[in-house]
């Protein structure tokens, strides 16, 4: 099954029995596995299952992934793929505007709003790019502070959020002085207000009242951002 979002979502074909082919058996576990994740989150990826729809036994599949946690660390992996593609797909939305400004304002307002679109579309996804296979052991528990940052800043997403945040400051819309908090501060309200929509309160909100709460929100921070460049 071929599935396409508002927002450039990641397609994925269904893995099945009949499409199984030896010699590819960690790539077939991890879609079966990305399937789980897109219908339940993290907490639906388990290996047992995945081996069961693939066809293959478990202990053929604990060759492939030791556990739980490798498999989901790969689901996890895929699925910041997966947002990196919607955001890709975002910021080329639309036609490109004869004003430097005006264009790096609209793709950065088109990058929010596919971030919130990806989410919105593909719950099951979103929990999963930012979930924490086996939280609070191995090295990465004992990460510094820079190792983190370091770790986040390598990420596909971040990348294309920092591209976005040098456009801005290319072209004279974003002080230099504030281009360090500004993806901190970017993510926070796009991923806060995409939390909102999926797990909290606004997720009883209409569609259009939701794509209401989007615009809005993307209207306050490009506001902001003008004002500091008046």
């Amino acid at each position: 099954m071929v599935w396409l979002g508002q927002y450039g979502e990641m397609t994925q074909t269904r893995p099945g029995r009949a499409g199984y082919h030896h010699g590819d058996l960690p790539n077939a576990l991890a879609d079966a596995a990305t399937e789980l994740a897109r219908g339940g989150g993290p907490e639906a990826v388990v290996l047992r299952e995945a081996a069961r729809r693939v066809g293959v036994s478990a202990a053929a599949a604990y060759r492939h992934y030791m556990g739980h946690g490798e498999l989901l660390q790969a689901v996890k992996e895929r699925a910041v793929e997966a947002l990196a593609d919607a955001l890709s797909a975002g910021l080329a939305r639309g036609e490109r505007l004869a004003s430097p400004k005006a264009e790096a304002l609209a793709r950065f307002r088109n990058l929010g709003l596919a971030y919130v679109g990806f989410a919105r579309s593909n719950p099951g996804l979103f929990h999963t790019a930012f979930c924490r296979p086996d939280a609070g052991t191995g090295p990465a528990a004992a990460a510094s502070s820079a190792e983190v940052t370091a770790r986040i800043a390598e990420t596909r997403p971040y990348r294309i959020l920092a591209q976005s945040l040098d456009e801005l400051v290319a072209v004279g819309m974003l002080e230099e002085s504030r281009r360090s908090a500004a993806p901190i501060a970017f993510w926070s309200a796009v991923h806060g207000l995409a939390t909102l929509l999926v797990d909290g309160p606004l997720a009883a909100l209409s569609e259009s009242e939701q794509d209401w709460a989007a615009e809005r929100t993307l209207d306050i921070l490009i506001g902001g951002i003008e004002r500091h460049s008046a």
